[in-house]
């Protein structure tokens, strides 16, 4: 079987209803969660990626039991204190940064030396800016230079701490709060404005935390945890996944696109309203609260003419998975769009920024770009007649599916290599690509 896709025409429009997969972010948290849980929880609409699945065997290998059954899937749980620890653990947490670094907040009192291994990719990734913290509750963490192997030993009289998040990381943020409430006594954050789920996630269950909101900052007590309970959840679907259809629709010309059911969490839709600034043409409707979350159905409408941005720091955290798309966005926009302070989208499963430039110059487009900038020089009439080779970025899923937008939407002949990298986040994604009647 290829390993690679080809694309070789532009996507004709379409007006369709669409379902995309559940929220990976929420998907893994309702793993952990519930494994930390008393008893049994049930998910339905789990996205079943490996990243998902990696987090099933984590917790597997830690004493906890797991179904996979058609329609939904079960965890059963053995309480906070319910870990079996074993000597000579490996975790493997694959792609996943959110697994790798959650979990160590939750292994934070294992009395055995842990092992969290992942692959090439997530191997590159920045572990101390987690490492740090969590070492100050008492654990003792061994890293491989700043990234994985690394290996964690925890301690039985962990001390609270206080510790400032000011890069705008909720997987950092969100380990910190999993060990807080492992631990006596309070510990306190004071986080940059990132994704908030663990937050809504303690307080649906009812677990000792509070939030003060500032502009910039949250400020957030943590205390232990007696219990936690059962979580039976419906995951909603997912904004990032939905992102690359919104982003087609508003390059394409003549076509309508409703996705269901998606998480609108204020903390994940700064693409929507940056996309919203380009003009693009996007609404919720049938908004709702479900645990905590906001999910609704969104409607997008093929956009006459997108405008640059000067983009606000701001929005960035809100929107970080997203930039690629919103790069190509951009790339149509007319005018000189800039994205500033976003260093962060080189420390994800690839170095996004440098690559989300070099996609934008084999299309055609002029960028300028530092560390934390770019600049993109818009082209409304931007047609791609060339052949475009995609290969060698680590096995990054937003690459590969951003790609496939771009030839779908601007034309070309496009070869796209390692195309099994959607399972790690998105597995039906070339399915519904396929079924808006493209090429592929």
């Amino acid at each position: 079987m290829s390993k690679f896709i080809r694309i070789n025409n532009k996507i004709n429009n379409f007006n369709k209803i669409i379902t995309v997969s559940g929220d990976k972010s929420l998907s893994i948290r309702w793993v952990l969660f519930s494994s930390m849980a008393l008893g049994k929880s049930k998910a339905y609409n789990l996205l079943l990626s490996e990243d998902v699945l990696a987090a099933f065997d984590a917790v597997k290998k830690l004493g906890v039991k797991v179904k996979l059954a058609k329609n939904y899937c079960t965890v059963i749980g053995n309480g906070l204190k319910g870990y079996k620890y074993k000597k000579n653990i490996i975790i493997n947490s694959k792609n996943s940064g959110t697994l790798a670094r959650l979990i160590m907040g939750i292994l934070i009192d294992t009395p055995y030396k842990i092992k969290i291994i992942g692959d090439k990719s997530l191997s590159k990734r920045d572990f101390h800016r987690i490492a740090e913290p969590l070492s100050k509750f008492g654990a003792k963490i061994k890293l491989t230079k700043k990234s994985l192997p690394l290996t964690i030993l925890g301690n039985k009289n962990l001390h609270p701490i206080k510790y400032l998040e000011n890069r705008g990381s909720a997987q950092c943020k969100s380990s910190v709060i999993l060990a807080g409430l492992k631990t006596d006594g309070k510990t306190f954050i004071k986080a940059k404005k990132s994704r908030n789920h663990t937050e809504l996630l303690c307080k649906h269950l009812d677990l000792p935390i509070k939030i003060k909101k500032s502009k910039n900052y949250d400020l957030i007590e943590i205390q232990k945890a007696n219990k936690i309970k059962p979580l039976n959840y419906r995951i909603p679907s997912d904004i990032s996944s939905g992102s690359f259809f919104i982003v087609l629709v508003a390059l394409l010309d003549n076509s309508k696109l409703q996705i269901k059911n998606v998480n609108i969490n204020s903390s994940r839709i700064g693409v929507i309203t940056i996309l919203k600034k380009m003009g693009v043409n996007i609404k919720f409707q049938n908004k709702r609260n479900y645990k905590g979350e906001t999910t609704a159905d969104i409607f997008v409408n093929s956009s006459k003419k997108l405008k640059a941005i000067n983009c606000p720091s701001e929005l960035n955290s809100g929107a970080i998975d997203e930039f690629l798309i919103i790069f190509l966005v951009a790339a149509k926009a007319n005018g000189v769009s800039y994205f500033k302070d976003i260093s962060e989208l080189n420390e994800k499963e690839s170095p996004r920024l440098k690559w989300g430039s070099k996609i934008l110059n084999k299309m055609g487009i002029e960028t300028v770009t530092t560390n934390s900038s770019i600049k993109i020089f818009g082209n409304p009439n931007l047609k791609i007649s060339k052949k475009i080779i995609i290969k060698e970025y680590l096995k990054d899923h937003r690459i590969f599916m951003a790609s496939v937008i771009a030839a779908l939407a601007f034309g070309g002949t496009w070869e796209i290599y390692d195309k099994d990298s959607v399972k790690t986040s998105f597995p039906s994604f070339l399915d519904i690509v396929n079924d808006l009647k493209t090429s592929v």
